[in-house]
């Protein structure tokens, strides 16, 4: 399985793919791929580290696994091909952004941009089973996803962590509130986003942090 992924982040984590669950994780992948419908399409499984460089990031929006209905994942968390409806977590992401930074929502669902810009859009698990949701998980995609967001809080300063709901909350122990900002609020699936995501305004909050710490801010 070639591992589209930028020079950056090769570097970073070539200890990582060296490990042995790693050599498992790849051996299941790739026989996943030829024996069954997977998402996204395995040249972009590693999408969000091929926009976002280790030295760009500036935010992680962290998700738990890719959506699993056709044409839809193409390896940034939460985002969705142009031209495809947008799923209900997405939706609602949009109506806090319109709430939050009075803005227009956005015509498409492609979040590409944000990627460019130093947002590391990234799920827990980078792969699933056509219709089949969480079925990826627990083979060490969460390991090696573990490790992207220990090596950012530990080799980086004043990162912006943003974790909506409490699967991506669980993967937060390790990234040090004194050098990053945690955002955490409730998942903005429609079973939760009213228990707290709407309202939560990550985006404001977001650009207001990386503007004290002298960083440009996200053109959301």
């Amino acid at each position: 399985m070639k591992i589209e992924i930028a020079p950056s982040w090769k570097d970073k984590l070539k200890d990582e793919f060296e490990k042995p669950y790693f050599q498992n994780l790849e051996m299941f992948v790739k026989d996943a791929y030829q024996k069954q419908q997977v998402f996204p399409p395995s040249s972009e499984i590693y999408n969000a580290f091929a926009h976002c460089t280790f030295e760009n990031t500036k935010v992680v929006i962290l998700g738990q696994d890719p959506y699993h209905g056709p044409g839809q994942a193409h390896g940034l968390a939460f985002s969705v091909r142009e031209g495809m409806p947008f799923p209900p977590s997405l939706r609602n992401i949009f109506k806090e952004l319109k709430s939050d930074m009075s803005q227009d929502v956005p015509w498409q669902g492609n979040l590409d941009h944000w990627a460019d810009q130093g947002v590391l859009l990234l799920n827990a698990t980078l792969t699933v089973e056509a219709n089949k949701a969480g079925s990826h998980q627990g083979k060490g995609w969460e390991e090696f996803t573990d490790a992207v967001i220990r090596k950012l809080a530990e080799d980086k300063e004043n990162l912006v962590f943003i974790l909506w709901g409490a699967y991506a909350q669980k993967k937060a122990g390790f990234i040090s509130e004194d050098r990053h900002l945690k955002l955490m609020a409730p998942h903005p699936s429609p079973l939760s986003a009213h228990r707290g995501f709407f309202g939560s305004a990550p985006f404001s909050q977001t650009n207001d942090y990386l503007r004290a710490h002298g960083k440009e801010a996200i053109l959301w």
